[in-house]
């Protein structure tokens, strides 16, 4: 048990049991317990297998590269249709966790296993992921903007993608688009 994570706990007033209960779990697996990102993380020779997190109206369990994960129970979700190796067990009460233990020890055996055998997430490159017309459109128009779009790298350009395609209407996506041009001209990412 790390201290740090004991600390954690003690100051999750919504979700304590069902993480304690999460936890025990997850220590009992011979996994060794940190705290990333803010969050009690269970590693495997320094390799990220899991992590446990409360949300508003859910806490769960996170298995890194959950995309991996066999999933008879069905119960592994994908929190957004960006994300591609991690997923997601959701749980709202300490019964619904102990109703799932059986499962739960289950995948976490599985993703020791995909973990000591090596295993990679075949991630999307880039040139993949659909371009939001906003997007196309504009690097259509004009060669400068295409040519510095291509020059970035491609965790720039797939940030600036997943940020354009975000709105549900056009004219926020072309409003987001047209206000990093000048972002995308100076080879900034978003977070730059």
């Amino acid at each position: 048990m790390n201290p740090k994570v004991d600390a954690f706990l003690k100051r999750e007033d919504k979700w304590r049991a069902e993480l304690e209960k999460l936890r025990e779990i997850l220590l009992g697996s011979g996994l060794t317990e940190e705290l990333k990102w803010g969050q009690p993380c269970y590693v495997l020779d320094g390799k990220n297998v899991a992590l446990i997190h409360g949300f508003k109206e859910y806490c769960a369990i996170l298995f890194h590269k959950g995309a991996l994960l066999e999933d008879p129970k069905g119960v592994l979700i994908q929190q957004t249709k960006n994300v591609q190796a991690a997923r997601q067990i959701r749980f709202t009460s300490v019964n619904d966790v102990t109703k799932l233990e059986k499962t739960l020890k289950a995948y976490v055996r599985k993703a020791i296993a995909i973990e000591r055998a090596g295993l990679k997430v075949p991630f999307k490159k880039t040139e993949d992921f659909e371009l939001p017309e906003e997007l196309a459109s504009k690097l259509a128009k004009n060669a400068k903007l295409k040519t510095a779009f291509a020059a970035l790298t491609p965790g720039r350009q797939r940030a600036y993608i997943f940020h354009f395609s975000q709105p549900k209407l056009s004219k926020t996506r072309a409003a987001r688009v047209e206000k990093n041009i000048p972002r995308i001209l100076e080879g900034l990412g978003l977070d730059d």
